[in-house]
């Protein structure tokens, strides 16, 4: 009998809010969880979630998942260049709202991003931002997490 090869979340650790709820859902699906950063986050205790520091160099933690990412990863990250990286891998991701990135969204998001950092860098001082994280959005991230390890683990 051969065992399944595991599901792994990878995590792009430095700005995500939902770290918590991701140890929660993994547990449940007795996933592996990679947290990756610049700097060192606190883990849990638990033999299926390691800490991957990286070094400070521009992009590491960005090169470190693209690397990793594959038809068997849910990829937990903001960053839509990173997605678009981890897409072409196989990988399966998820925005920390919960909106998925995928082959059909990642053209015009990237587009949309493009046009932002026109926009923003047309500015007089500091720009807007991300809406504040809600309830609802960890809500929303929670239920497409759930969605993606049931799809990975048939």
């Amino acid at each position: 009998m051969t065992t399944a090869t595991p599901v792994t979340i990878l995590v792009d650790a430095d700005a995500c809010p939902v770290k918590d709820e991701i140890y929660r859902v993994a547990a449940r699906y007795r996933a592996q969880v990679r947290i990756v950063s610049n700097s060192p986050f606190r883990i849990p205790d638990d033999p299926r979630v390691q800490r991957i520091v990286v070094d400070d160099g521009f992009d590491a933690a960005d090169d470190w998942i693209a690397e990793n990412a594959g038809p068997k990863t849910v990829v937990i990250t903001a960053d839509i260049l990173l997605a678009d990286r981890c897409l072409k891998s196989g990988a399966r991701v998820l925005a920390h709202n919960g909106k998925p990135f995928d082959k059909a969204s990642i053209g015009s998001a990237i587009a949309v991003r493009a046009i932002m950092a026109d926009l923003r860098s047309g500015m007089d001082g500091p720009g807007g931002g991300p809406p504040p994280f809600s309830k609802a959005d960890r809500s929303r991230f929670l239920q497409a997490l759930d969605r993606e390890m049931v799809k990975l683990s048939r």
